[in-house]
């Protein structure tokens, strides 16, 4: 299938200006991950040359206090008899550590319709099950993924950049100069991951976390990607499935706008998951080491029926 450039879209005028909707059909649920095709995951699955795996999943515990208004997992054990154990997982969000942002987690917004023309009434507890987190998981992720570790190329190129610092906002001019000093080029299907050096500065804060954040943590403040239409454009036009990042949002945030927001263009324009707080950090080191930047990815979204968002459970392999 012939994918049409960003100034192409939509593929019809009723819809949006430069969304996807309707090219993979009215009534798709899968958006950008139809570009995943049997084909690129049987290439993908060659670059598998020496078993190294890198699970993506942070701890379920962290970050130890929750952001947006979300709950942290209380993890509870039904004992029968003491010769065997259950896990209770109560207030469970699966959007409170790693975690992918499905394509009914944001609209888009200017339009007030959700990816694929879905409005608002399809969604949620009485729902009709479009879009929702079943429909990845029952297509499954494997396909090629790259990392652009921005973090160590902004220690020799910006040293200014700070990861928890919402003036901090990453251009798609450096991400292609991180892209070329790696050596790294972009395939259809591709999943792209970002890595800034956030989790990492996580884990160097303890008990200042909630003030590094800007005190508020339902509106934390993060360094991300620029929001703008040449961030739009570059991601749609280099064709990835998803996109994701080790910061809170993938973009930097708070948005300025919503409705010009990276989630508000990419998940709700152009049905593209987000993956948000992966762990990049184990991975990053080892192609340091190596100069290797692509991966066998596979992913496997928990299958749950009018889902919202979920752990990734991804995993790279070299």
């Amino acid at each position: 299938m012939s994918l049409p450039n960003y100034n192409q879209l939509p593929v019809d005028p009723k819809h949006p200006p430069h969304t996807s909707w309707g090219l993979w059909g009215d009534d798709d649920n899968l958006g950008t991950l139809n570009k995943i095709t049997e084909q690129t995951t049987a290439q993908a699955a060659k670059l598998v040359k020496h078993g190294k795996v890198f699970p993506l999943n942070w701890e379920l515990e962290k970050p130890s206090t929750a952001m947006f208004g979300r709950t942290l997992i209380d993890h509870k054990f039904h004992n029968t008899q003491n010769v065997a154990f259950d896990d209770i997982y109560d207030n469970f969000n699966p959007q409170s550590s790693s975690q992918w942002d499905g394509l009914s987690h944001v609209a888009h917004i200017s339009s007030g319709k959700f990816y694929n023309n879905v409005d608002v009434s399809q969604l949620g507890a009485d729902g009709d099950g479009r879009l929702g987190m079943h429909h990845m998981a029952r297509k499954g992720m494997a396909t090629r993924a790259v990392l652009l570790d921005y973090g160590r190329w902004a220690a020799k190129h910006s040293p200014s950049f700070d990861s928890f610092s919402r003036d901090c906002e990453i251009t798609v001019q450096e991400l292609e100069e991180v892209a070329k000093a790696q050596g790294v080029t972009f395939q259809p299907g591709d999943i792209l991951l970002v890595r800034i050096g956030w989790i990492e500065k996580y884990e160097t804060l303890g008990d200042k976390f909630v003030a590094s954040i800007g005190g508020d943590v339902t509106n934390p403040k993060t360094a991300g990607v620029k929001a703008c239409p040449e961030t739009f454009e570059w991601i749609w036009n280099n064709h990835f499935a998803a996109v994701g990042s080790d910061n809170p949002a993938f973009e930097a945030f708070p948005p300025a706008s919503w409705p010009d927001s990276i989630h508000s263009h990419v998940i709700g324009g152009f049905g593209m998951p987000l993956g948000e707080m992966l762990f990049l950090d184990k991975l990053a080191d080892d192609c340091d080491q190596d100069k290797v930047y692509e991966f066998f990815f596979t992913s496997a979204p928990l299958n749950k029926y009018r889902g919202v968002g979920s752990c990734p459970n991804a995993v790279c392999i070299k």
